[in-house]
């Protein structure tokens, strides 16, 4: 009943509250986005959704578009901002998300929607993820780390699949939030984890030169 119904409601009434009362608070931080990294306020991706159907996730940008001298985007690392590192350790800058929640692209909880081009890097025991909506808090929370690595995270959102349930909807917000004291203590908006496909590559190159 929760799965089926319950969770899509919880998921429509929250989020359209969340969105008219944070609505100062999105003004505030697109203003200062706007004025320290210009236009587009917001950083648009595709993103694969639940049964792996493309949809499009929006967040308030965290980096500028430096370019070097042959025109090609910095590091990203080069192009974050002060403000850009505190909006993803404070994880504002994922609070657009809540329209594709309110539009149900997307849940509250679920493993977090991941890039189209990450596709292919996918095992195939790991694409269960995706018989779920994707979620703004993601269970690998409960691993109670800042940064889990990848099959950490995957072990997680596989977990969640087989278990879903208000109880543990509950239970990974909670954790959430302690782990969001623990981000502003590591400077979590700073770390530079691999984007999976590179991750994965460099793992079957090493394979290939066992």
């Amino acid at each position: 009943m929760y799965k089926l119904f319950i969770k899509r409601l919880l998921d429509i009434v929250l989020s359209g509250i969340a969105i008219i009362v944070l609505s100062p608070l999105y003004i505030i931080i697109a203003i200062i986005v706007r004025i320290q990294m210009g236009s587009p306020v917001l950083f648009s991706q595709d993103r694969i959704g639940k049964n792996e159907k493309v949809f499009k996730l929006r967040k308030f940008r965290s980096m500028t578009n430096e370019t070097d001298s042959n025109g090609n985007l910095l590091d990203e690392q080069l192009r974050l901002t002060k403000f850009g590192i505190a909006l993803r350790t404070s994880s504002l800058d994922e609070l657009p998300e809540l329209f594709s929640i309110l539009k149900g692209d997307m849940s509250f909880v679920g493993p977090r929607p991941l890039p189209v081009y990450y596709g292919p890097y996918f095992y195939e025991n790991e694409r269960k993820r995706h018989n779920v909506r994707g979620g703004l808090i993601p269970p690998d929370g409960l691993s109670k780390e800042t940064t889990p690595k990848w099959e950490t995270q995957f072990e997680y959102d596989n977990y969640y699949v087989d278990n879903l349930s208000f109880l543990l909807d509950c239970k990974i917000i909670l954790v959430t939030f302690l782990i969001l004291f623990k981000r502003v203590e590591n400077n979590y908006g700073a770390e530079d984890r691999p984007h999976l496909n590179e991750y994965r590559s460099h793992i079957d190159v090493n394979k290939e030169s066992i």
